[in-house]
């Protein structure tokens, strides 16, 4: 089917033409999310193609968040780009409410009193108990972000309770009025430890999240910084003209 849409005599180059078919079938679901490439030798042989066209074929969808290299595994179709609006809600509500399964790993959860910066960004008093809790977000079992959050020891839920549910949805349930944010949104590089969790390449582009929550008294509930892969990520935005 592939070597059937590709010109041979059309001004676009071969490798474009394919990495356009590739894409046209991951879009209609002929190539579902974890579905697994034949080798690139196999599958350049097939197509009557030469491997350097194939392999720049395959990088372009590499690239655009559309297939992912693995060792021992090969290349395969990854699941869709997650798009969030920019709305006061937890990233585990906005998977589920779009029908993709998250999961979370807490890699570290610890109470310290709060040194002077830490203590100014929540309101508190310096030496008060903050939790600062960092964990992995993973959809449909890939992972997508870490998260990091300093919230008040007196408000902030168990580890057991972050393995299993959202944040704000477990805080919601507790009496938790959230009702305003501040957030700023960036980008940088993964440092090594972050490329390794979200299984990205070293130094790949990160998205990056400041976020300090409010409740209806305008008390700090929550202060997060969070880095998501920016090959599987994106921030919507809807802008009106006044």
């Amino acid at each position: 089917m592939l070597a059937r849409g590709i010109d041979r005599s059309s001004p676009v180059p071969l490798y474009h033409q394919l990495a356009e078919l590739l894409r046209g079938a991951i879009s209609d679901g002929t190539l579902p999310p974890g579905s697994r490439l034949e080798n690139e030798v196999a599958l350049a042989e097939r197509l009557g193609l030469s491997r350097p066209t194939m392999r720049q074929a395959l990088q372009e969808l590499v690239d655009k968040g559309l297939l992912v290299r693995r060792r021992g595994v090969g290349t395969q179709v990854v699941h869709p780009h997650v798009n969030r609006s920019m709305a006061l809600t937890s990233l585990h509500d906005d998977l589920a409410r779009s029908g993709r399964t998250p999961t979370t790993e807490v890699l570290d959860y610890d109470v310290a009193p709060a040194p002077h910066e830490l203590a100014e960004a929540l309101g508190v008093a310096p030496g008060t108990d903050v939790v600062t809790v960092r964990r992995l977000r993973s959809a449909d079992g890939e992972p997508l972000a870490i998260l990091t959050n300093h919230i008040p020891a007196a408000t902030a839920p168990n580890r057991e309770q972050l393995e299993a549910e959202g944040l704000y949805e477990v805080m919601r349930a507790r009496g938790v009025q959230f009702r305003v944010a501040r957030q700023s949104v960036g980008a940088r590089l993964a440092s090594a430890t972050e490329a390794r969790l979200l299984h990205e390449r070293p130094r790949a582009a990160l998205v990056t999240m400041h976020r300090t929550a409010y409740d209806d008294a305008g008390s700090v509930i929550e202060v997060g910084d969070h880095v998501y892969r920016a090959s599987r990520y994106a921030f919507e935005t809807t802008l009106v003209d006044r």
